[in-house]
């Protein structure tokens, strides 16, 4: 006798992760983005393939559309009902096949020995849109043709088993039955199971075309500049002007300028351009003006002679000696005091270095790349730069673009450091959400590069194995908008609010209000102009963070600065 599989949980908790976000047009699955599509335009979609490619390739390719669907959904089951029993967890697939109004699904038999690798699931389909719509298109079938919605079954229980399933579709709507039924086994159980399982398997036309996507990608990579840790990594336009620039560059002896904010890798060009260069066989030295002690810096950079100064027990060579040959990077070149200046100045001018202590001066075969975050042109208005030494510097200037500027290198960008930092910790897990990479993308980045690899490795660790990281690892605060929807038993959207600011915390904001002496349009604005600031200039970011859209914040801003002319 089978094991009936017992009724469906409640759906409730499946239904408060569809969230509609009016302000902005979104419709999110947990982190997931999700449209509303309709069904006759798949069925378009379904006649071009089976009319383009034939019935044979659109039903294999329709099929492994479905099961990256299924996998995707498998990824929330468990972290939905950690603590319900297996076959509620399961049927969470089934539940939101249902939500996401593909098809009616009711399991019937559910059998599981996961340690004997022994699966029978059997699911009643009612309502499937695929046998609809091949009816309408196409007449009644003599085969099964809910290819989509099987292998969505089968890429769900292949994932939420972490091992091979199958599903086969023993009677179809479509066929003249009242309803769709499917059987689901582990592949080694089904007789045929390699058979079925070369059916997800890419065509041999998309595997020539994916093996020549894949080479044209190896040679793009090979032709990005990179240094012993790896290419430099950008497709973005601001990105690519600057990586020409350096291309232009690697081959001659010219000194470079890097600038651009903090954290945007002026190191890692430094090495990709000494790497690209004649030079890539010699040292490459760098040194950070900013953490020298200033008494310390023209030694360090210049060497002493044994007796220059207190301490000095010992000749030792400088930066300058030591990347003989090579290249020498001065990085935060504008924080160097004066004094120093002045004798970077000779250095780049005649070419010899002189020690501290010293009577004569050393021939030096170094090319110099400085980088620094500073505006130089104002220090040497301030008089904190030598004129002279900017003028020496400033050859071949290149600016790295900060990342909010290269908003379509983020994903290219964290997908990278997610990978490097899952090797490090050995901890795999399945990506990033919809939802944090779209707040990726709308967020200001202050710290650049370097705060995208800070947030990549704290959403690692706080996202569980084989998990997905979603937007409150990454981002705490993250609250989205206070005008999002969502769904009740009857299907109708109902409005949900942020929650509200009451009682003590109400009471402590009043009191703060009062003390200041703030009106409550004061206080408004003051809380605008704080968030935009922290955001760094950017309105997006800005906007989500006070809970509202970008043209809402907008407005608001634009009404400061009337009042501010009046």
């Amino acid at each position: 006798m089978p094991t009936l599989a017992p009724p469906l949980p409640p759906d409730a908790d499946l239904r408060s992760l569809v969230r509609f976000s009016t302000e902005d047009g979104l419709i999110w699955l947990a982190g997931q983005r999700m449209l509303l599509l309709h069904s006759a335009s798949l069925g378009a979609l379904r006649r071009e393939l089976m009319e383009t490619a034939g019935p044979a390739h659109a039903r294999r390719m329709l099929m492994r559309a479905g099961y990256a669907s299924g996998e995707r959904d498998a990824l929330l089951a468990r972290q939905i009902r950690p603590d319900a029993s297996l076959f509620d967890m399961f049927s969470v697939g089934p539940q939101l096949h249902q939500l996401e109004g593909a098809v009616r699904a009711t399991p019937e038999v559910f059998e599981i020995d996961e340690a004997a690798g022994r699966l029978r699931c059997v699911v009643r389909w009612d309502h499937s849109w695929e046998a609809e719509m091949h009816v309408r298109e196409w007449g009644p079938q003599e085969a099964p043709v809910c290819w989509m919605l099987l292998g969505y079954a089968s890429g769900y229980t292949s994932a939420f088993f972490r091992r091979p399933a199958l599903f086969k579709e023993k009677q179809c709507a479509a066929c003249g039955h009242s309803h769709c039924l499917i059987e689901g086994r582990f592949v080694h159980e089904w007789p045929d199971g390699e058979q079925l399982a070369r059916e997800y398997a890419p065509d041999s036309m998309l595997v020539r075309m994916d093996e020549l996507q894949s080479q044209v990608e190896a040679l793009r990579t090979e032709l990005q500049p990179r240094d012993e840790q790896g290419p430099l990594l950008g497709r973005s336009r601001a990105f690519q002007g600057a990586v020409e620039l350096l291309r232009k560059a690697a081959p001659t002896q010219v000194t470079v300028l890097l600038t651009g904010e903090t954290g945007v890798g002026k190191e890692r060009f430094a090495r990709a351009l000494h790497a690209m260069s004649p030079r890539m066989g010699k040292p490459f030295v760098a040194v950070n003006c900013a953490a020298l002690p200033a008494e310390l810096i023209e030694s360090e950079l210049f060497g002493a002679e044994k007796g220059a100064y207190t301490g000095a027990g010992a000749a030792r060579m400088g930066r300058f000696e030591r990347a003989h040959g090579g290249t020498l990077m001065l990085d935060e070149l504008g924080e160097l005091p004066l004094p120093a200046q002045a004798k970077l100045l000779r250095v780049l001018q005649s070419g010899e270095v002189e020690r501290l202590g010293a009577t004569q001066a050393r021939r030096v075969d170094v090319r110099v790349i400085a980088a620094t975050n500073v505006d130089l042109e104002r220090a040497v208005e301030q008089g904190r730069f030598r004129r002279d030494l900017l003028y020496r510097l400033n050859v071949y200037p290149i600016r790295i673009p900060a990342l909010r500027e290269r908003v379509d290198d983020i994903e290219l960008l964290a997908m990278h450091l997610l990978h490097k930092f899952s090797a490090l910790h050995g901890k795999p897990v399945c990506g990033l959400s919809d939802r944090a990479l779209a707040a990726l993308r709308g967020h200001g980045w202050p710290g650049n590069v370097r705060e995208l690899e800070n947030l990549m490795e704290r959403g690692l660790i706080l996202t569980p194995a084989g998990g997905q990281i979603d937007v409150g690892a990454l981002f705490p605060q993250w609250g989205g908008s206070a005008d999002q929807n969502t769904l009740d038993a009857q299907g109708h959207i109902t409005q949900g609010r942020a929650p509200a600011c009451d009682g003590p915390q109400a009471a402590s904001l009043y009191d703060a209000m009062q003390g200041m002496g703030l009106s409550l349009e004061a206080l408004e604005d003051a809380l605008l102009q704080e968030a935009v600031q922290r955001a760094g200039g950017n309105l997006a970011a800005a906007a989500r963070a006070l809970g509202m859209t970008r043209p809402q914040l907008s407005y608001r801003l634009s009404r400061i600065r009337e009042r501010a002319k009046d």
